[in-house]
């Protein structure tokens, strides 16, 4: 039986359900990282995990006389990172799952799994960024994987809608490799600007008080959403393996 034509770097075969290594790797984290924290570390344990790996921006902003933090320097190394696998509930870490599953599935397909972690991990870091820019002396620490998951939204955006894309109305049989336009080239598409809109609107009524259903009164970290959102946007050329689409010249 003969086979159909291969594309450089595209895998031979396009599983439509299968979820990535990666994806599956990263969900699978989550979910054992909160089972732990709920079923078998004390109050007090994880108190120690929440100190030692969420993201504290007055471990950045105040000199460490002013309050005691333990670690020392190396928190200040991984916790931009490390936060985003620590959830306050079950809501919580369904809800980033399902988003998750949803977005970082094409995108993991694309990039690969080493490129794709180290994304979730680099979104993670902008959505870390903009929590600290908005409050840098803050003690209330930021967790969850909301900043990732949002990068992941972003860098879906960027190629989703790309001719034969998933969403571009005539999806080809590898849609997810479709090459992607510039930064510019995505915000000329109507649908495009629509799924971006979309998405600040929704951290706009995050910003003034709209809580999500399993939040139990929790201020939801919109900056950090918003954060890994736009780090998703600009960042993905650097973690992208499939060449860009070129522009077509207009006649005229």
């Amino acid at each position: 039986m003969s086979r159909g034509p291969s594309f450089p770097g595209v895998p031979d075969r396009q599983p439509v359900f299968n979820v990535p290594g990666a994806v599956a790797v990263l969900a699978l984290a989550l979910v054992l990282i909160h089972a732990l924290r709920v079923i078998v570390l004390s109050d007090e344990a994880d108190l120690e995990v929440l100190l030692y790996f969420a993201f504290v921006p007055a471990r950045y902003g105040l000199p460490d006389t002013l309050f005691y933090l333990p670690g020392g320097f190396g928190p200040k190394l991984w916790t931009p990172a490390s936060y985003a696998f620590l959830h306050a509930n079950w809501m919580h870490v369904i809800v980033n799952l399902v988003w998750l599953l949803a977005f970082g599935t094409p995108v993991a397909r694309r990039f690969g799994s080493a490129r794709f972690v180290a994304f979730f991990a680099v979104t993670a870091a902008g959505g870390a960024l903009a929590h600290y820019l908005s409050y840098p002396d803050a003690l209330v620490p930021l967790i969850g994987a909301s900043a990732s998951v949002s990068g992941a939204m972003a860098a879906a955006v960027r190629f989703a809608f790309a001719p034969g894309g998933a969403l571009s109305g005539r999806r080809s049989l590898f849609a997810d490799h479709q090459p992607a336009g510039s930064l510019l080239e995505n915000f000329r598409d109507r649908r495009v600007l629509v799924f971006v809109a979309a998405f600040f609107v929704l951290n706009l009524l995050f910003a003034v008080g709209v809580s999500l259903p399993g939040a139990d009164g929790a201020q939801i970290a919109w900056q950090a959403h918003v954060g890994g959102f736009v780090a998703g946007l600009l960042l993905f050329p650097l973690f992208d393996p499939v060449s860009r689409r070129q522009s077509r010249p207009r006649s005229g």
